[in-house]
């Protein structure tokens, strides 16, 4: 008997690499494994391509008419070819051509998972128009998957999707967490701290991600400029997609000289090893992945009380919640921190040992497995 086949379609190879890898590993070992994704070498998705046959799709990240077009045909005579058992979108522009053209195509199981909305901080028809989008990827999709509770919980109150529709895998997360990556490393905090001047007895706050309005970067900056006490530092790892680090730099004032820039990194697990507190002053998030390897690495969160976070967080006992935008609580956070080593040192040691009994990545993937299991026998 042949194994039914699954086609996996996202746009972007650090999305396959990030959120599929061992999934797509696990199933493999079950079914046939397509992956769709906007790729034409194979190196750029690590060894996801020694457990599934990659197809090359041109799936721009921003609006393109005749490119999106080209994508959705070019999806359509895939999968009418192919006749999938399930297709499964990662991603809002993936997600939409994929479910478009799985629709027209038949395919039996078409499976999107929500990671965030980018509508949750617009307004006016900026906002109807994208929640429309999400409204018509829940219609056309026969399950609907949200990666985090609070996310599940928000979508149906927004009137995305029906409550018996979308379901949660797990206690969240869409990968999980490789808990040998990501966990405390004295030599590697000592050397990092090192190559950047920041003294090895110093408070180290990090933020780790794209450099954007709606990551809360402004409200960091102001916060820690704010934070008089010369053992704190700030540590920016990422790249500036908004040009705001010089925005950041004006409002971090006379604490700049305690502040480090970053653009991208691919090995993040070093700069979680020598911070102390992770901060993460988002407007919106999807489940708050970054917070959980933090976490993994052995130390607390400074995170905006909003969906998504709020699952990645347990606010008292593995971090410290705080209202989106809220400057005052930002400070007061981190000031609680840098003064009280104690309890700094409990929480770090209560977030690893939440996300390594909640969100390891082997237990997600078997989550997963499961869930195709039980769609495709």
């Amino acid at each position: 008997m042949t194994a039914a086949t699954i086609c996996f379609v996202v746009s972007s190879p650090l999305t396959a690499k990030a959120f599929l890898s061992g999934h797509i590993v696990a199933l493999s070992k079950r079914y046939r494994v397509d992956l769709a994704v906007d790729a034409d070498n194979p190196i750029e998705l690590g060894g996801i391509s020694a457990y599934a046959r990659v197809i090359p799709v041109r799936i721009r990240r921003r609006i393109a008419p005749l490119a999106d077009l080209a994508a959705l045909l070019r999806l359509f005579v895939l999968f009418r070819r192919e006749r999938y058992a399930a297709v499964s979108s990662v991603t809002p522009k993936a997600g939409m051509l994929a479910l478009l053209a799985a629709t027209m195509a038949r395919v039996p199981r078409r499976i999107h998972i929500f990671t965030g909305q980018v509508w949750a901080t617009r307004t006016g028809w900026k906002r109807l128009l994208l929640k429309a989008a999400d409204r018509l990827m829940a219609h056309l999709a026969t399950h609907v998957l949200a990666d985090s509770p609070s996310q599940r919980d928000f979508l149906i109150a927004e009137g995305i999707v029906a409550a018996e529709k979308i379901q949660v895998l797990g206690e969240g997360s869409i990968c999980g967490v490789d808990g040998m990556r990501f966990h405390p490393d004295d030599r590697i905090r000592t050397d990092i701290r090192l190559s950047l001047g920041i003294p090895q007895n110093a408070v180290a706050f990090l933020f780790l991600g794209r450099l954007n309005r709606d990551k809360g970067v402004l409200d960091l900056a102001e916060a820690f400029a704010r934070l008089d006490d010369p053992a704190a530092w700030l540590l920016v790892v990422g790249p500036d997609e908004a040009s705001l680090r010089g925005e950041m730099e004006s409002r971090l004032g006379a604490a700049l000289s305690r502040a480090r820039f970053i653009g991208y990194t691919d090995r993040p697990e070093g700069f979680m090893a020598a911070a102390d507190v992770f901060c993460l002053p988002s407007y919106r998030e999807g489940f708050g992945m970054v917070v959980i390897e933090a976490a993994a690495a052995g130390i607390p969160a400074i995170a905006s009380r909003i969906y998504g976070v709020t699952d990645a967080v347990a606010d008292g006992v593995t971090g410290l919640l705080h209202q989106p935008g809220d400057v005052e609580e930002i400070l007061w956070g981190m000031s609680v921190l840098t003064r009280d080593a104690p309890r700094r040192i409990a929480l770090g040691l209560a977030a690893r040992e939440r996300v390594l009994r909640l969100f390891s990545g082997d237990a997600v993937t078997q989550v997963w497995v499961r869930f195709y299991e039980r769609l495709l026998g």
